[in-house]
């Protein structure tokens, strides 16, 4: 059996359309507290979210089911992803449930769910919960009396977060003399991350920590840098520091302006730890969808470099089989699993600064030898997920446009998690000629599968 509503991260939608509805939130929330109180009798479970509107009617929900399952409920509000990871750890829950879209726009919605050591769940048991949710099971196991549970708030949640936070950076350092601009998206970390920069000495210069419910991601943040990059060279600061909207991911733009995603903080920081022996390994994992300058730049350095499917869960599957320590995604998404069990943009910020301070030199100075190959993305809107094996003509061109690049490029084609969209990536020597591969293929799965063309 395959998963019908959970993706590559959660559940995900339009907000109070299906799924992601308050009766599927409800329903979500008796599961997971059934299968949990099977495994550990009656327990508690965290809820949190980001600054979404849709946020308040989500998690009034999951809360409802939850205590209608006979476990406690702990609400901690607005927090990163990441912090909602920890406080679960941290207070011995049995899970922790995150409502978030991550980088979506306001009016979509997610729901992720953490097993109490603070890891997602592994699909199989996100199956097990599907299954529970749709087959009636729990209709009739419905606790009642003193058997019901309660809703609990922790209001000290973000202040939690921030001593984690602050112990990840050395105490023999601070940020004094430091200029940062940070992008907090109008999300979770509005409140987390001006205060961990600014207690640990930095002079800080704010955008996007003014949520509104609807704000959240709106031309700001890890995925809209422009901003953030007039804000740098404005202000003249040392570094500019962007998150999502849950800030599990961040990017950044150095001190000339220019933005460096996943692929330049990961280059860095794998250098970093190499040379204080502290890269497992010496391997770093990261995703198809990174750049090949990363394998080239980490070659000189005897770095390797493991490469896994889209997705922060598979590369944090493939550091625990491996038992290797530092992994992330071109996007942003990193884990140091010396600190935390799923991708934090504050704990990578605070990583990067540690280095540029440590080292006495600037983000671009670090980024030194690590070259880019010209890397074109298209997306296809598509009406359907059919597998592009059975897409005799788009199979064909990437086959032709494979055996073309040889050893000098990649292709990557793949459907989204979280959308219904394919997304085609194209590497190569020649940005001209990888661009024209790339409409190529973006062209014959528009032919195949857009939304356009008749069923």
């Amino acid at each position: 059996m395959e998963r019908r509503l959970f993706g590559t991260d959660g559940i995900r939608g339009t907000a109070n359309v299906y799924p992601m509805t308050s009766e599927v939130a409800l329903k979500l929330g008796r599961a997971v507290s059934h299968i949990f109180k099977e495994r550990h009798g009656r327990g508690r479970i965290v809820v949190g979210k980001d600054t979404r509107v849709s946020g308040y009617m989500l998690e009034t929900a999951i809360a409802s089911g939850v205590c209608s399952m006979g476990l406690d409920v702990w609400l901690v509000g607005p927090l990163p992803t990441p912090g909602i990871a920890f406080i679960t750890r941290s207070m011995r829950a049995d899970a922790g449930i995150v409502i978030s879209a991550s980088h979506n726009p306001y009016q979509d919605n997610g729901i992720k769910i953490f097993s109490g050591d603070g890891f997602k769940l592994p699909d199989e048991l996100e199956l097990e919960i599907e299954t529970m949710m749709m087959d009636g099971a729990l209709d009739e196991l419905r606790p009642v009396a003193s058997e019901v549970g309660k809703a609990h708030r922790i209001d000290d949640a973000v202040g939690r977060y921030i001593v984690f936070l602050k112990n990840v950076f050395p105490q023999d350092y601070s940020l004094d003399g430091l200029k940062i601009v940070l992008d907090c998206a109008h999300g979770a970390a509005y409140k987390v991350a001006p205060s961990v920069f600014e207690e640990l000495g930095a002079h800080v210069v704010t955008c996007g920590v003014d949520p509104d419910g609807e704000n959240i991601n709106k031309d700001c943040g890890s995925v809209y840098p422009d901003l953030l990059k007039e804000l740098v060279i404005e202000h003249n600061a040392h570094i500019g520091i962007a998150f999502d909207g849950d800030a599990d991911r961040v990017i950044f733009v150095d001190e000339k302006g220019q933005v460096v995603d996943g692929d330049g903080a990961m280059v860095v920081i794998a250098k970093h730890l190499k040379e204080k022996g502290d890269l497992k390994k010496n391997t770093l994992v990261t995703t198809i969808a990174g750049n090949m300058g990363v394998e080239t730049c980490l070659k000189a350095k005897d770095i390797k470099v493991l490469r896994t499917d889209v997705g922060d869960r598979y590369v944090l599957e493939a550091m625990l089989k491996q038992k290797m320590n530092f992994g992330g995604e071109k996007s942003g998404h990193m884990v140091f699993l010396d600190h935390n069990t799923t991708g934090d943009g504050m704990v990578t910020a605070l990583k990067m600064l540690h280095i540029m301070i440590e080292k006495e030199k600037s983000l671009s100075d670090l980024l030194e030898g690590f070259v880019e190959f010209p890397q074109i993305e298209r997306n296809v809107i598509v009406r359907e997920k059919r597998p592009i094996k059975e897409c005799r003509e788009l199979g064909e061109a990437i086959s032709k446009i494979k055996e073309h690049l040889g050893d000098n490029g990649r292709v990557v084609v793949r459907y989204s998690g979280t959308e219904m969209k394919l997304r085609v990536m194209v590497e190569g020597m020649d940005r001209g000629q990888v661009t024209g591969f790339a409409e190529e293929i973006a062209e014959s799965a528009r032919k195949q599968l857009g939304e356009d063309q008749n069923a």
